[in-house]
């Protein structure tokens, strides 16, 4: 790559509070969830078990639709879900936050293609940690999805894009129906803590030895905190065996997203399931 494609790359020299063309909607609604969420936390800093466990339940089954569905079956075609459980993820994880799926899909394939240059969307190497871990997301500008997951171009995922918008106001206020303790527990905190779990892996699980070639690391901690999306914290894992749908490699490493692949698979609604040639 010549010198001046290099300093075009350079996003991450941009004011931090300056969104991308395109991604104002991106940076409104990180603002708006993380305010909204110091409030709740102000006003409700011990909201009951219940709360605490029923916010609890929908990260965990956003997470559980990000990593299967997004990650694992549309990124890396590891295992092919059935339609009506591939539709079903797709709604837990916009309701988490992750996105349409083409934008997640498109974003997640370039960072395997260019990891750790400066073409990576999210290179704590090159951004520094706060571009990798959470500025990209406003100030990199909007995929082109046609080139990077052209597959992906189908009525019902297609759909899933036009109705983001109100997914994410409804799942931000939904929790207002049983009271303000719910409206901040469920929505903005909710989505903060969301946010930041999947964060993590673009960040602290890339902060490892840039001079081997491959900064990705496993973070043992970080694990139980990521509830369904426990097994996304087997990163090295992942980008040494991106073609396996089994990111915990030994029986130790929790992967709460392979066990729910293995189910679906006994039940007959998932197939075409991928493991690494090493494990059985």
């Amino acid at each position: 790559m010549n010198k001046s494609a290099v300093q075009a790359l350079k996003h991450w020299e941009q004011p931090v509070w300056k969104p991308a063309r395109g991604q104002a909607g991106a940076f409104l609604f990180l603002v708006i969830i993380h305010l909204l969420a110091v409030v709740g936390l102000i006003l409700f800093p011990l909201p009951g078990w219940h709360v605490v466990a029923g916010a609890a339940m929908f990260v965990a089954l956003g997470a559980l639709g990000t990593t299967v569905c997004y990650h694992r079956s549309l990124s890396h075609k590891t295992v092919t879900l059935n339609k009506w459980v591939e539709q079903i993820l797709i709604f837990l994880a916009m309701f988490n936050g992750s996105g349409a799926p083409g934008s997640w899909v498109a974003y997640h394939r370039l960072h395997h293609a260019k990891s750790d240059t400066a073409e990576d969307i999210s290179s704590p190497e090159h951004g520094g940690f706060w571009w990798a871990h959470l500025r990209w997301l406003y100030q990199l500008e909007p995929m082109d999805t046609k080139n990077w997951c052209a597959e992906l171009d189908q009525k019902n995922l297609n759909f899933w894009a036009r109705v983001q918008t109100p997914i994410v106001l409804f799942s931000i206020i939904f929790g207002l129906a049983f009271g303000w303790v719910w409206f901040f527990w469920l929505g903005a905190i909710r989505l903060t803590y969301s946010l930041h779990m999947q964060c993590f892996v673009n960040s602290v699980m890339h902060l490892g030895d840039y001079d081997s070639g491959d900064s990705s690391k496993n973070v043992w901690w970080l694990g139980p905190p990521m509830l369904g999306g426990w097994g996304e914290n087997w990163h090295r894992n992942h980008h040494s065996a991106a073609g396996s749908a089994q990111f915990g490699q030994h029986w130790w490493q929790v992967d709460m997203g392979w066990y729910l692949i293995r189910t679906l698979e006994i039940l007959g609604l998932a197939s075409g399931v991928k493991r690494p040639r090493n494990i059985s």
